[in-house]
């Protein structure tokens, strides 16, 4: 698909020097740019590259004025890097803007679905699923038994969403995801045996929530595990039964949050973080990678370390583990002197 200069120029509201009926059809950086490609200027330490640049269209800020001569067509706006992410964002949904139903494909006589929704391939769609408009489901899907996706939320390739969850809208599903598989429930009898305590809950996840591959979330055991509005979780990310993790939460890749643990809104955690259960994290903390969480925190904490500990404190301690060898040998010296 190609686009002219003017047609991006009026998508990012921008100003055209050069050529509005240059045509594109890919993006570059800017140091790699090939001729029919869009690249931008953001960074400083890139401006010699706009003058070499093979680029056929170059985003740059107001603010830039050339010190020599430039031979592609430049945009200029407020700011390069945000309008160049707009762009990435516009050219993504133009990329996927799929529509219809593909086979072979099963669809249940009870399912309901909107308008201008995408079913691809292969994928199962089970009963009384309710699918609202604009949805995207890739092929390889599978969606479970009473199910109910709310409108322009896209459900990537092999992603797996179980019986009677929620989604809802403008959310993003990545491949490989699995929502609402069983809890890790097991009670142990007297032969020192586990027998599975069913998992009859659900998850709900709330609007603008974002899931990467691979991750997990787990139904609860009863009631439901909730994501809340505006959540973003990385790939390969474990969440248990029962949690509910506030709004605007960001959660990095490879962390585990153990069952019924509540995690509060605006909170940042690092990739590789573990996390008990049945504790309560505050609003707003922020959570070092690899820090290991056994404990209830506060609102606005910073933590790092296993156990964690507060960041101050870590850095603070961090001085003296670093030398603690040495420590010990001065203190053996002192007790050596002492007895002679």
């Amino acid at each position: 698909m190609k686009f002219k200069a003017q047609q991006i120029a009026d998508i990012l509201e921008g100003e055209i020097v050069g050529n509005p009926d240059v045509e594109v059809s890919k993006l570059s950086k800017i140091e790699e740019g090939t001729e029919g490609s869009l690249t931008f200027l953001a960074n400083p330490k890139y401006t010699s590259y706009i003058y070499s640049t093979r680029a056929s269209i170059a985003i740059v800020n107001k603010s830039f004025l050339p010190e020599n001569e430039i031979k592609i067509t430049l945009i200029k706006v407020d700011d390069a890097y945000e309008s160049f992410s707009k762009l990435l964002e516009y050219y993504n949904e133009v990329k996927n803007n799929k529509v219809g139903i593909e086979s072979p494909i099963f669809i249940a006589d009870t399912a309901k679905y909107g308008d201008n929704i995408y079913i691809g391939a292969f994928s199962y769609i089970g009963e009384n699923v309710s699918i609202g408009d604009n949805v995207k489901i890739c092929p390889n899907s599978y969606i479970g038994d009473n199910v109910a996706i709310d409108d322009n939320t896209t459900i990537f390739s092999g992603a797996k969403i179980y019986s009677d969850c929620i989604i809802g809208k403008h959310c993003v599903i990545n491949s490989g995801a699995i929502i609402g598989a069983d809890g890790f429930g097991f009670a142990p009898n007297e032969k020192g045996e586990y027998s599975k305590v069913p998992q009859i809950g659900n998850v709900i996840i709330e609007d603008y929530v974002d899931i990467g591959a691979a991750t997990t979330i787990d139904r609860a055991t009863m009631g439901s595990t909730v994501i809340r509005k505006g959540v973003k979780l990385d790939n390969q990310i474990q969440i248990a039964h029962n949690v509910e993790i506030g709004r605007n939460t960001v959660i990095a890749a490879q962390t585990g949050v153990a069952g019924s643990t509540k995690i509060g809104e605006n909170c940042q955690i690092g990739g590789q973080v573990g996390i008990v259960g049945h504790i309560t994290i505050g609003n707003n903390v922020k959570i070092q990678a690899q820090s290991g969480i056994g404990r209830n925190v506060k609102d606005n904490e910073v933590l790092q370390g296993s156990p964690a500990l507060p960041y101050g404190d870590y850095n603070k301690s961090y001085v003296h583990f670093k030398n603690l060898p040495k420590i010990v040998k001065n203190i053996n010296d002192l007790e050596k002197n002492k007895w002679e």
